[in-house]
């Protein structure tokens, strides 16, 4: 197991005994683009998987090694910058956080390495810095709450990776609990428990092969387009501080003073906030089928007003939709790439994996990845 490899090659590398840890990558239900406009998101924890090897070495040096690349990296722990090798920013940026919040870091160790797919939105960022974070915190004593951890992973990838991320990717690999979606309320930070039955039900993610090189470019330009949206209504209605407070009658009532292109973009957002209250109340209900639906509409928004879909992504949900045993699919992370994600039932897994990737080479001429996601608990010590 990959976990035991990366525990062998750090006791190889610095003849030391290494604290274990565990970070989830995460999948999202639904609820896409919306946490950065302060909205719902429903994201789960799942078993694609970092794990960490590290330890306190007594120097002054921070040595970093990642396995998968099998590349290394050191660093002084008072130069700690932004660097040229870009997976080492995951891990310094999370260093600069905790330095900048007056906790000491002293020189350490690490290896690490996993099974998140690099560039399939499943957000193997936000993995590696909340391990990283996780593995430190216990180290130091430092006692950050479980949130502080989000938000220090969340503000890592802001500065360092120059990723304007919104906090549902940290929060969902920190608070994941298994067997359940959790809601978390972007704008006050209250988070809820759904369950989500892996019994008649599955996720499988299938993977576009394009990866997102367009994604944080027009991330952040989406972000600055929501912005406009909230400024021009805000001359109306005082109160609104972002679209999570805006209401559809409204964005219709200003569409011409918005402009098309910023309309859609609020008008989307507004929508998915609906969609994820919506498919909460179906979950609790057991009702799969009006999940799915959900699903579907959201991937619409995203293709049509919120323009972040592709064409790959768009083939993939085509087919899942006439595919037998699927209950829904849309396009899931930043866009322009990345996965799908479907629930199947879960005997038609097997038919639905075989199906989408005979019809993707065929009317694409793409290979197709699929994984299978359980639904897992969040960041945590490995017990070998």
């Amino acid at each position: 197991m990959l976990a035991h490899d990366i525990a062998a090659a750090f006791r190889q590398h610095f003849d030391a005994e290494p604290l274990l840890v565990r970070a989830p990558g995460r999948i999202n239900l639904i609820g896409e683009h919306t946490d950065y406009n302060a909205g719902y998101v429903l994201p789960a924890a799942v078993d694609k998987e970092m794990y960490f090897a590290v330890a306190l070495n007594q120097q002054s040096t921070i040595r970093l090694h990642a396995y998968d690349l099998n590349e290394s990296v050191q660093v002084a722990t008072d130069a700690v910058a932004p660097s040229e090798t870009q997976w080492a920013n995951y891990l310094l940026g999370v260093v600069a956080q905790l330095q900048q919040h007056g906790i000491t870091v002293p020189g350490f160790d690490c290896v690490f390495g996993g099974t998140v797919p690099a560039g399939a939105g499943l957000s193997s960022s936000a993995a590696v810095e909340c391990g990283m974070l996780f593995a430190l915190n216990t180290l130091l004593q430092a006692n950050l709450e479980p949130m502080q951890i989000a938000k220090l992973g969340q503000a890592a990838e802001h500065e360092y990776a120059k990723v304007l991320c919104g906090l549902m990717d940290q929060f969902a690999s920190v608070f994941g609990r298994d067997g359940q979606v959790v809601r978390l309320d972007c704008r006050s930070l209250e988070y809820e428990y759904f369950p989500f039955d892996t019994t008649a039900c599955r996720i499988v993610l299938c993977n576009s092969g394009v990866k997102h090189s367009l994604a944080s470019s027009e991330y952040n330009t989406r972000r600055q387009e929501c912005e406009q949206g909230v400024a021009v209504l805000r001359q109306h209605y005082p109160t609104i501080q972002t679209l999570r407070d805006a209401t559809l009658d409204q964005i219709e009532a200003h569409r011409q003073e918005l402009g098309p292109v910023v309309y859609r973009r609020c008008r989307y957002v507004v929508e998915e906030n609906q969609r994820v209250e919506e498919t909460c109340r179906l979950l609790v209900q057991g009702d799969l089928g009006g999940v799915g639906q959900q699903m579907y509409a959201s991937h619409a928004g995203l293709r049509d007003d919120y323009e972040v879909s592709c064409k790959e992504l768009d083939v993939l949900v085509q087919i899942a939709q006439t595919t037998p045993g699927v209950y829904g699919s849309r396009m899931m992370g930043g866009g322009f790439g990345g996965c799908t994600i479907n629930l199947v039932a879960t005997e038609q897994v097997a038919g639905f994996v075989e199906h989408l990737k005979a019809e993707y080479q065929r009317q694409l001429g793409l290979p197709l990845e699929t994984y299978e996601a359980t639904i897992v608990d969040g960041v945590g010590i490995f017990k070998e």
